[in-house]
């Protein structure tokens, strides 16, 4: 323990308590909405020291390798909570969760990094060409997940295979990620170099690193079980709908304290790492995680995963991917930039609130 800094065993504290809390309280059946709460809490902070860990054990790998543990690592959280939502049948809440945790990334996350990191240190210029790669990808696998549900607005013959067509852009997208696994073991453009906090000076114990993985990841599958367990019910006394439950409230749970990351190394001046970061995100969930879900559903039991989505997230979706694509193309970003995306995905996120 004496390896982790004071930040990290802060978020292990608060992960530990708030874990056993949601266990007591799932055990002793109390109230669905604290039951949601505490346990979304328990998932956020998981979620960190699962990046945490995964960072650490990629570390002593090269920058390449590390970027293919997050990708296979990073989302066990959001994989977890996606599975048991779909035993319990609620596909609206898996897809809108999906494309929130893209549209919290490439809007609500990078405009927060941009709009801070400018009011500290004006214009931040970064090399385009790592950001570029991944906008592209990520372009392209909007697009891959637009298809299915253009296929039946369209009222093509492609209408009555929804699920064979997302099995086979399932497929696609995950042989376009493996793909990408020689070239970022490499060290090619959508590699993801290491902060300055990865030196060796802040190693943890291998020890420590693969108990922390393995206990996080453990507790991760409990906490989601009680999370969506708590979820309807939450929802109805929230009296929102499934889908900003899905796109706001899930998403932002899976992945919040880890995205303060990206907004600090944007406070540090480090742009460079802050785009990339933060657009990788994205990008895990678009190329891994998603396929993933749609193959996975199909063996697990419960609702089946399709890629026909409301047309109102395949909206979102587009808008967001060029959105930030724009912002990076030209290398460098100010302030503004940030305040518009923020904007944006506020926009979005309330277009949902009614369902």
């Amino acid at each position: 323990m004496g390896a982790l800094k004071q930040k990290e065993r802060i978020t292990l504290l608060v992960a530990v308590a708030a874990t056993f809390a949601a266990g007591v309280l799932n055990a002793t059946r109390a109230t669905p909405l604290v039951i949601f709460a505490v346990a979304a809490v328990a998932l956020a902070t998981l979620a960190s020291i699962v990046g945490d860990a995964t960072e650490q054990l990629g570390a002593r790998l090269s920058p390449g390798a590390t970027g293919v543990l997050q990708s296979a690592l990073g989302n066990l959280p959001e994989l977890f909570v996606a599975i048991f939502a779909l035993r319990a049948g609620l596909v609206k809440v898996v897809q809108a969760a999906l494309i929130g945790s893209i549209l919290s990334n490439s809007l609500l996350v990078l405009g927060l990094a941009l709009l801070f990191g400018g009011l500290r240190h004006g214009t931040q210029k970064f090399a385009s060409d790592q950001p570029k790669m991944i906008a592209t990808l990520m372009f392209l696998a909007t697009a891959a997940l637009t298809v299915p549900t253009l296929a039946q607005t369209l009222h093509t013959p492609a209408e009555a295979h929804e699920e064979a067509l997302g099995i086979a852009c399932a497929i696609v997208l995950l042989a376009v990620f493996i793909a990408s696994i020689p070239v970022s073991i490499q060290g090619g453009p959508t590699t993801v170099a290491k902060t300055p906090a990865t030196s060796a000076e802040g190693h943890w114990p291998m020890g420590l690193t693969m108990t922390l993985l393995a206990g996080a990841g453990i507790a991760a599958a409990f906490v989601s079980d009680w999370f969506v367990s708590a979820l309807t019910p939450a929802i109805q006394t929230l009296h929102i709908s499934e889908a900003f439950a899905g796109l706001v409230v899930v998403a932002i749970a899976g992945n919040a304290v880890e995205n303060v990351v990206g907004i600090q190394l944007a406070l540090d001046n480090k742009p460079d790492y802050a785009i990339s970061v933060i657009l990788n995100s994205s990008l895990q969930v678009a190329l891994a995680l998603t396929p993933v879900l749609v193959l996975l559903s199909f063996v697990i039991g419960g609702a089946h995963l399709t890629l026909v989505l409301p047309p109102l997230l395949v909206a979102a979706i587009a808008l967001a991917t060029l959105a930030s694509n724009f912002i990076v193309f030209d290398g460098e970003s100010v302030w503004m930039e940030g305040v518009a995306l923020v904007g944006l995905y506020i926009i979005l996120a309330a277009s949902f609130w009614w369902g």
